[in-house]
């Protein structure tokens, strides 16, 4: 392959429509804009949603729910999948990020009991399902509990209670 001898398939490559060069090309004088407003001007166009002053859509349909400050984003993994693991002492998250069971290791991570489990294992996780645990100690495995961090919260105290006022 000589790189000076490159060339693009006839076809593949449209050439750019050159406009406002006279009027007679057909595409002079306004370039196909129509004549005055705001789709005709630099940098003109209608916004995302815009409906020509009627009621857009995203504000005709009613609002649900609502959006929890102590929500906790968690990673879920089911126990059959840790099977595939090859782990020599304890399957932690970065385990499980190595084996593509999970996104983020840094995350919270919940192991639920879905599906069967074939050895004794240790898994380590940010939290447990009660059949994941009964099924990973029926195996003969062991749980270790890691501090949860992924609180989603404005700031710590969030998950505790104010402290009470004091009688004068």
């Amino acid at each position: 392959m000589i790189l000076n001898r490159l060339y693009s398939r006839p076809g593949t490559m449209k050439k750019k429509r050159r406009v406002g060069r006279g009027t007679g090309t057909g595409r002079g004088k306004t370039s196909g804009r129509g004549n005055k407003g705001l789709l005709s001007r630099s940098g003109g166009g209608l916004r995302h949603g815009f409906e020509g002053g009627q009621m857009p859509l995203i504000r005709r349909i009613p609002k649900r729910g609502f959006n929890s400050r102590k929500r906790r984003l968690r990673q879920i993994v089911n126990i059959e999948l840790l099977n595939g693991i090859k782990s020599k002492d304890i399957i932690t998250p970065e385990e499980m990020k190595k084996g593509g069971l999970i996104k983020d290791a840094a995350s919270s991570v919940k192991v639920l009991g879905d599906g069967n489990i074939s050895k004794a294992i240790k898994v380590s996780a940010h939290a447990f399902s009660k059949s994941a645990v009964e099924k990973i100690k029926k195996a003969g495995g062991e749980i270790d509990i890691i501090g949860d961090t992924s609180s989603q919260g404005r700031n710590s105290k969030d998950d505790k209670k104010c402290p009470q006022k004091k009688d004068k």
